[in-house]
């Protein structure tokens, strides 16, 4: 008995899994997941589809105005970026250049890339070139993106009251996506001022003393970046490119549709950027298959285009936005591994 008992007692532990294969693990979940949305959504989307009316569609392209349409999506590509270096100069000066590389570069890696990974690169490139800390950059693209949603759902939610109601979902929607708008407005507005009460929380939470300066500091590196938006020129400047963006990206797609023949008016072309911008949110694949082709369906269908003009409609625009980014990003990139220093 004492024998059984000692060899049990001297039994080692089990070995804890490395943070490494956690992480691992992780980001494999995170990819099934998206895979699985984007089989879903893609089933919805193409099921019953006339590929031949699609392929008849892209046929007739207007190569001029697809010129054109790429053009205007490079113009906003560089008007993101100023919209980002307003709130990275917040607390740091950044140049522009540096910031329109990081920009292209990010959305190149949420293009190509699992779990919007292109965060994480305009992130380090910031932080490399610029001298910047990565948790402040870090802290200043999820404000970002956040007041992004915010500024796409309260101008969906005037466009849906301005417009007369389109049949279907998106009759019923103006309403809620006013409600969601306004209250991540307040949230902004409200949030930063809680610091104190949110220290207090996590100190008082039942939870392992050496995780809570990391949760403190987390939170106090997200507020940081919420604040940049509490300086009225800052906030006027922000919401002045989102909208001037929103209007560019709206005239685009209007200008893609006339190159393929399809008549998309100005409510749904606005409608359908936000939502594209808002479904980017999701779990998603590299381009966001599946999103793409939901939303543009669900979106454009009420308005009169077929299932099949949708679906061409989108599958033009995936590949051109692939290739504008495509282009704009790989350059960023080759420049920063050649270690040329932005202006």
């Amino acid at each position: 008995m004492s024998n059984r008992s000692a060899s049990i007692s001297t039994t080692p532990p089990a070995p804890e899994t490395p943070p490494g294969r956690l992480r691992t693990r992780a980001g494999a979940a995170s990819l099934g997941i998206a895979a699985l949305v984007a089989a879903v959504l893609l089933y919805y989307s193409l099921r019953g589809i006339e590929w031949r009316q699609v392929g008849r569609t892209v046929a007739r392209a207007d190569a001029g105005l697809l010129a054109l349409t790429a053009a205007i999506a490079t113009a906003t590509l560089f008007l993101r970026a100023l919209r980002w270096r307003i709130l990275l100069n917040a607390e740091e000066s950044v140049s522009v250049p540096a910031v329109f590389w990081a920009t292209a570069a990010g959305l190149f890696g949420n293009n190509f890339l699992p779990a919007r990974a292109g965060e994480l690169i305009r992130t380090y490139m910031i932080s490399a070139q610029c001298g910047v800390t990565k948790s402040y950059v870090l802290a200043t693209v999820l404000s970002e993106r956040i007041a992004d949603a915010i500024v796409l759902a309260v101008m969906s939610a005037i466009v849906l009251l301005t417009f007369p109601p389109p049949p279907g979902w998106l009759a019923g929607a103006a309403k809620p996506v006013a409600i969601l708008g306004l209250f991540g407005a307040a949230t902004i507005a409200v949030l930063p001022l809680l610091g104190p009460m949110g220290r207090a929380v996590i100190a008082r939470a039942p939870l392992p003393r050496p995780l809570k300066p990391r949760l403190v500091s987390a939170m106090e590196q997200g507020l940081r970046g919420l604040r940049g938006f509490h300086d009225a020129r800052r906030l006027f400047g922000f919401v002045g490119l989102a909208i001037l963006i929103w209007f560019l990206d709206a005239a685009g797609t209007m200008i893609g549709g006339a190159a393929l023949g399809l008549p998309i008016t100005a409510p749904a072309a606005f409608l359908l950027i936000a939502g594209l911008s808002l479904g980017s949110a999701l779990p998603s694949t590299p381009g966001y298959v599946g999103i793409y082709q939901f939303v543009a369906v669900s979106v454009l269908t009420p308005f009169g285009l077929s299932r099949a003009d949708a679906i061409a409609f989108i599958l033009v625009t995936q590949a051109l936005g692939y290739a504008v980014i495509g282009f704009w990003g790989s350059l960023g990139l080759w420049r920063h591994r050649q270690g040329i220093r932005p202006g």
